[in-house]
């Protein structure tokens, strides 16, 4: 998509802009609010038609697993009285109040379909029509589109399979028997709600052993000591998680947890996986009232038949099977994502083939993504600002 088809398409010459912004949660919020800031002209695509849409929808018990004094976005608190994690209708609070704030140019029902390089800038097309733009940031997030593994037989079982995102109300699972597909964060918030439900049978099936940490440890919030993990060496991190988890919780091999296959910290960097977080469910293990099964080999009509061969009948199974960026059609054809379509770049990295385009959001944090947002962004302000680029925008041919 040249230039020249863009006048075509117009009729005009289009202006180039000097940033725009895809997507308005927090990663993208921060990262416009950094750019203009620092001088830069900054437009903000979201396709939806309201802010936090993603949390508007997820279930009604959902809290942030990350301190409210860590997560929150520059210049923006949360009221008083807000509990230590945050409810999610908080965190939507919270997001509007920063977009307000600031007067972020946020343009609401605007899809970002396509972008290309084209020499000194991009062109991007959107459901709205071209833009040209020196530098466009990627902040769709790292949680776009629910991932379900395609399970051998699933297409005949006779119960219900859903997403984590999509766990609804704790209370529907009531006289209900429940199996839960992993055990990262997503896999032990749904297991945290349904601990304190009166269920019929809860199982997880764990092919993998989680990095898990606490809520609290007495009084204290353990997340408020991400800051400084966050500076430590990598199998220094590993290792303090790994204690935390060992004194806190003991042993969970004992009670069929597969061993973790690396340190939390490592994980956060190499597979992108999300430290868990529990509030309940380890108590609930340690009874008996959520069993720990392996993997699942395949679904038979009436249940699910494990890798040790034996066969479960749960009702529901709630796939905590992560999640997909969602980036293919956008830039599947730059050569910037990895197999699982993760930017093989984030934050104020860049690839010099393709100067001008950042992804932010796109990666778990040990600080969680409100504070990594804000770090992001500033790192991209900064890389952006020291271009020049509010003196290269101007009209294209």
């Amino acid at each position: 998509m040249a230039d020249t088809t863009i006048r075509r398409m117009t009729g005009r010459p289009v202006t180039v802009e000097p940033a725009i912004v895809v997507g308005a949660g927090a990663a993208g919020l921060a990262a416009a609010y950094a750019l203009m800031k620092a001088g830069v002209p900054t437009a903000i695509l979201e396709k939806e038609s309201r802010l936090a849409e993603p949390w508007h929808r997820r279930h009604r018990q959902l809290h942030l697993n990350t301190h409210r004094d860590l997560s929150s976005l520059p210049g923006v608190s949360y009221p008083a009285g807000t509990p230590a994690f945050p409810h999610r209708t908080l965190v939507i609070r919270h997001l509007n109040e920063f977009s307000e704030t600031h007067g972020l140019p946020v343009e609401f029902g605007v899809a970002v379909e396509k972008i290309a390089f084209e020499g000194d800038h991009w062109a991007v097309l959107t459901s709205a029509g071209p833009r040209l733009a020196r530098h466009v940031v990627i902040a769709t997030g790292r949680d776009r589109q629910p991932f379900i593994p395609e399970w051998k037989g699933m297409k005949g079982f006779a119960g219900r399979i859903v997403h984590a995102a999509d766990f609804g109300d704790a209370k529907d699972y009531a006289g209900q028997k429940v199996l839960v597909v992993g055990a990262g964060n997503s896999g032990f918030d749904a297991l945290n709600h349904l601990a304190d439900i009166d269920t019929a049978a809860i199982w997880l099936s764990a092919r993998n052993g989680p990095a898990l940490l606490p809520k609290r440890i007495g009084q204290i919030a353990v997340h408020r000591l991400s800051p400084f993990m966050a500076r430590l060496p990598l199998r220094v991190a590993d290792a303090a998680i790994a204690a935390t988890q060992r004194l806190v919780f003991g042993d969970l091999t004992k009670f069929g947890m597969p061993p973790a296959p690396a340190g939390g910290a490592s994980r956060l960097t190499s597979d992108y996986t999300a430290i868990a977080a529990d509030d309940g469910a380890v108590s609930a293990i340690k009874s008996g009232k959520i069993i720990v099964v392996p993997a699942i080999r395949e679904f038979a009509r009436d249940g699910v038949i494990l890798a040790n061969g034996n066969l479960i009948h749960p009702d529901i199974v709630i796939a905590a099977t992560g999640y997909r960026t969602g980036l293919e059609q956008m830039v599947g054809k730059l050569g910037v994502l990895d197999s699982k379509g993760v930017p093989l770049f984030n934050g104020g990295q860049a690839d010099p083939n393709l100067p001008g385009l950042w992804f932010t959001g796109m990666r778990p944090s040990i600080r969680g993504c409100f504070a990594n947002a804000s770090i992001m962004a500033k790192a991209i302000a900064k890389r952006i600002g020291s271009a020049g680029v509010s003196r290269q925008s101007g009209a294209s041919g």
